[in-house]
């Protein structure tokens, strides 16, 4: 049910993106053929409607196929070709070539009562991947020269994946082994917003000019900059992420059992095939390709290995960074007080001193936290704790947030007393100096709340 919800709204997303492109190919017609255009647009628009209201949770696209070429002598024909997508996935009381005659039949005649020149071409998406695995492209070129009505991602996925695939075995073909279509796209888990995932194969065997990873990085470059230039070519905006294998390197993933490349074998519908993607893909099917024991032996390890770290790295939070966390600020508060940085050791029982019983400035509890994080790392590093759990570290992570926001109020605090002791600074200064003058013109002795008067009186009113 969730899927068919999903199916709804991508249809509903994709709307204006349909009509977008129709906009794009009706302006570069002559305008003729711009007329003829928006007359068979109307007509799409009211069969689509009605195909959608009866079929919309199966329909994934819907498209105009441009004419058919007439033969010699022959007079153009008036036949609106059209391409009607279906998802079969879900077929489940019926056999695929059951449901492909049905809906064919009842689309037919939904187009019949539309208009009579309308000539529907109902493909099930099974039927469309199976032609690729018996590398059968000709419905792939239809569809990447077809103007999309109704689309929920699938028809531009396949059009701009079909477009990249010719420029790149245009510019590449002897290197090029397999095109493959991969993700949520063929694994039918898709939105209309869905990145379009497809990996390349490349055959490094015969390479001698430069290494496989020069290779790999130079054909690479300019299969993702084509990718972009697809992307402009379709306006499609859909992100075309491109995976790029050179055949040894895949080879070896084969047998180290990589998941991403299984996963790319179970699912992958190849657009292009030299003959080495179909076999792999079979015989992971039938259970030939097997991991050896050398890789079941690695994963099975690489999960103790990673358990490992996560540990190492729970205990490598309590041991070094909250406490660098805490006690870095610190010593910045003792250094703003006036005091030389200390130890890790000396800084909470100078804190204690300084700012929890001279000034008073500080509660004892936050000493307290910085001597706990402290007798922590030491307990971790001498090995006599092992490891932290989990909840430890939260209450270490919880005291550290707490400690932070209070050193920052202490800031605040030293800052006002520096303040002060500036200004009482600076006036103990300007004192001293007017005394001096003073005994300069022979006035000796003076009280300190009488020295401005005295100095306005014989200095600046004598000038």
């Amino acid at each position: 049910m969730a899927k068919k919800q999903n199916k709804k709204n991508n249809a509903k997303d994709t709307k204006s993106k349909e009509n977008n492109q129709f906009k794009e190919i009706e302006s570069k017609l002559p305008k003729d053929a711009q007329k003829k255009l928006k007359a068979i647009k109307s007509k799409l628009d009211k069969f689509q409607k009605t195909v959608l209201k009866k079929f919309e949770n199966y329909i994934i696209g819907i498209a105009l196929l441009p004419p058919k070429k007439p033969e010699k002598d022959e007079k153009p024909s008036e036949q609106i070709n059209v391409l009607v997508l279906v998802d079969d996935s879900d077929s489940k009381k019926m056999s695929k070539d059951e449901l492909k005659t049905k809906l064919s039949s009842i689309i037919e005649e939904i187009a019949k009562d539309v208009d009579k020149n309308l000539a529907p071409q109902t493909i099930i998406l099974s039927e469309l991947w199976q032609g690729c695995y018996d590398a059968k492209y000709e419905l792939l070129e239809l569809i990447a020269i077809s103007a999309p009505v109704h689309d929920t991602g699938m028809l531009s996925a396949i059009k701009i994946a079909e477009i990249h695939k010719s420029m790149v075995i245009k510019k590449f073909e002897k290197y090029i082994v397999s095109y493959v279509l991969a993700g949520s796209l063929v694994q039918g888990k898709a939105t209309s917003e869905s990145d379009i995932d497809v990996f390349i194969v490349v055959d490094d065997t015969d390479v001698k000019k430069m290494t496989r990873a020069e290779l790999k990085d130079k054909l690479r470059a300019i299969i993702i900059t084509m990718g972009m230039e697809a992307g402009e070519i379709t306006g499609i905006k859909n992100k075309l992420n491109i995976q790029v294998y050179i055949l040894t390197d895949f080879w070896d993933n084969i047998k180290e059992a990589n998941p991403i490349i299984f996963t790319f074998l179970r699912d992958g519908v190849p657009f292009y095939d030299r003959g080495i993607f179909m076999p792999w893909k079979q015989l992971l099917k039938m259970g030939k390709i097997k991991p050896s024991a050398e890789a079941i032996d690695m994963y099975m390890n690489s999960g103790e290995q990673m358990l490992k770290h996560v540990k190492f790295k729970i205990r490598e939070l309590g041991m070094e960074d909250t406490f660098w966390a805490i006690l870095t600020p610190s010593q910045a508060a003792l250094m703003l007080y006036g005091v030389p940085p200390p130890t890790p050791k000396e800084t909470p029982e100078l804190m204690r001193q300084l700012f929890v019983k001279k000034e008073k400035m500080l509660e004892e509890k936050y000493v307290k936290i910085l001597e706990n994080n402290i007798q922590v790392r030491k307990d971790l590093e001498h090995g006599k704790e092992k490891e932290l759990s989990g909840k430890e570290v939260d209450v270490l992570l919880e005291n550290a947030e707490n400690y932070l926001k209070r050193i920052k109020k202490l800031f605040s605090q030293i800052e006002k007393i520096k303040e002060k002791e500036s200004m009482l600074h600076i006036y103990d200064t300007i004192v001293t100096i007017i005394r001096d003058i003073l005994r300069l013109e022979g006035i000796e002795s003076a009280n300190d709340s009488e020295i401005v008067n005295i100095f306005e009186k014989e200095i600046i009113s004598k000038g």
